[in-house]
């Protein structure tokens, strides 16, 4: 089976339709789309079509209908399905962002603290985010993980944050810990 190649327009949808999806587990209407990507509803129906031969989304008839992503899709954007996942929170300077929360966290070049890069994968959008920002996620659900650092890129199509790390620990009871509550140890104990 051959891997499916999008658009950089169709691989932005899909991912906003998947991050919609996944907040709100149900049907997400075309203009809910566009509102998130910031495009036309036009070129959000458009692209769908192509979306929907290549089987990676449904349609949904109806006044409250809409599309939903396929099995397809989430392995096409090689995403997992975020069913009963735990919210990692994300804090935008200084601010708790609503509706949006960590898919996956990867980190690079940990023994050198110059170089330290996370690469943050976001399931929500990355547009409220620019060069500069501070940013902390975290705490992880498992680990109690967070990291701190200023956003180096933000890709937009992506929904992913490059930062620069500035800080790392764990929390000591990550059911417990907010994202802007201190607590545990940090990379520089």
């Amino acid at each position: 089976m051959s891997a499916i190649q999008l658009s950089s327009s169709q691989k932005r949808i899909l991912t906003s339709l998947v991050n919609l999806v996944d907040d709100e587990d149900g049907v997400v209407c075309g203009r809910e789309i566009a509102e998130a990507i910031d495009r036309n509803p036009g070129t959000v129906r458009n692209r769908m079509r192509s979306l929907r031969s290549l089987q990676l989304v449904e349609g949904v008839p109806g006044p409250d209908g809409g599309y939903t992503p396929t099995r397809s899709a989430y392995e096409t954007l090689d995403l997992d399905r975020m069913e009963e996942a735990e919210p990692v929170p994300v804090v935008h300077d200084g601010s708790p962002v609503e509706g949006v929360t960590v898919r996956e966290i990867e980190l690079s070049s940990v023994n050198n603290p110059e170089l330290c890069r996370a690469e943050v994968v976001l399931c929500g959008s990355a547009r409220p985010f620019a060069r500069g920002d501070r940013v902390t996620v975290g705490p992880t659900p498992t680990s109690g993980l967070r990291v701190s650092g200023i956003v180096d890129a933000a890709d937009v199509d992506g929904d992913t944050l490059m930062l620069r790390v500035e800080s790392m620990e764990t929390v000591a009871d990550p059911t417990k810990a907010t994202a802007g509550s201190m607590g545990g140890r940090s990379a520089s104990d």
